[in-house]
């Protein structure tokens, strides 16, 4: 497995791997149409730092942030069928090297995998919050300061 700075025209591979793995939180609800999901995760990758996980020159998770608001991790998502495969740890990583400052980023309190992955990998949580997000599920704030 190997990561890579994300091309434009990677978006709609990263655009499936997003729907894949939101499509298993069966918490969430449902806000967007697939279309409305593709043309976000397009301007992710027009608009943020995006990395790419590839595992037999395929892209099996992403990682995108932003060196210019403070240091946020917006986004880090794995393929389902490539969980447990080292991809989101090395994307996790990459996110380290790249804000060696340190970074945020939300979860859902929902996410118990995706808490126990962040956890296991040194970030901490800092707060909580009853669901003042899109989704109005409750979430929490997690930290990684070197």
């Amino acid at each position: 497995m190997q990561i890579r700075r994300a091309l434009h025209d990677d978006w709609p591979e990263l655009a499936a791997i997003f729907i894949a793995a939101r499509a298993t939180m069966t918490y969430l609800p449902a806000l967007h149409t697939d279309d409305e999901t593709r043309a976000f995760i397009k301007s992710v990758v027009e608009m943020q730092s995006v990395w790419v996980a590839e595992a037999q020159g395929r892209p099996v998770g992403f990682a995108a942030f932003d060196r210019q608001d403070g240091g946020w991790l917006h986004h880090l998502y794995v393929a389902p069928p490539s969980h447990n495969a080292g991809a989101g740890s090395l994307l996790l990583a990459k996110a380290k090297a790249e804000l060696p400052q340190g970074f945020s980023l939300w979860t859902f309190q929902a996410n118990l995998g995706a808490r126990r992955f962040y956890e296991r990998h040194g970030l901490t949580e800092a707060r909580r919050t009853d669901g003042d997000n899109e989704e109005n599920l409750p979430d929490i704030l997690y930290e990684w300061r070197p």
